[in-house]
């Protein structure tokens, strides 16, 4: 059985929208003020993640995003990133061809738990903000991972928007160089957590 590990990047008030400002939010491009320290530590971070995880799944939007960044991109973790099989919520072919790709375009709740079946290991998520609510709304995520960045902005899509009521447990929390800091959560249970949930969707 897979787990679903939601990895990403949110401010201290829990934005998650537009980090590199390329969407004209005010108060976007947050991701790119990380300092060099901050910076490096992050790639280590992400890169071990990569080469621990057995395969990534995306929201439609997450995955273009995604895919005209990292496409091609020379190194150990873009190469990584390339190989490993991914997985779109969508309800379209995608445009962009970044390695091996599955279109999921059933029921989301449903095409999820069944990739948990038959993936062996970690499953990341990146992005993917508005699939992110089905996923911890039907007890799809084992483990979330934040790296919280010194910025509050007040307004913007957060990470938690669309979301029920989540219990979680705080695994590891450190500070990364000079103001960005990632915790750990392990995601013990939240609404509609049942298996009769996920198969009636």
């Amino acid at each position: 059985m897979g787990r679903l590990i939601v990895s990403t990047n949110m401010t201290l008030d829990g934005v998650v929208q537009d980090p590199t400002g390329e969407e004209g939010l005010a108060g976007g491009g947050w991701f790119e003020e990380m300092s060099a320290s901050d910076r490096a530590v992050w790639a280590k971070h992400e890169t071990e993640e990569a080469l621990a995880a057995s395969a990534l799944l995306f929201g439609a939007h997450s995955y273009e995003w995604f895919a005209r960044r990292w496409a091609g991109r020379a190194g150990v973790w873009g190469e990584r990133l390339q190989e490993l099989p991914k997985y779109v919520v969508s309800h379209r072919r995608t445009t962009t061809d970044w390695g091996p790709v599955t279109v999921l375009g059933g029921v989301p709740a449903v095409d999820v738990h069944a990739l948990k079946g038959i993936v062996d290991g970690e499953v990341l998520v990146y992005g993917s903000g508005r699939l992110l609510g089905t996923l911890f709304d039907h007890g799809l995520v084992d483990e979330l991972r934040l790296f919280v960045f010194p910025t509050a902005l007040g307004a913007g899509r957060r990470l938690f928007e669309d979301v029920g009521t989540q219990r979680l447990d705080l695994l590891t929390s450190e500070p990364l160089g000079d103001g960005v800091c990632r915790m750990v959560y392990r995601v013990r249970c939240g609404v509609g957590t049942s298996t009769e949930s996920v198969n009636s969707s």
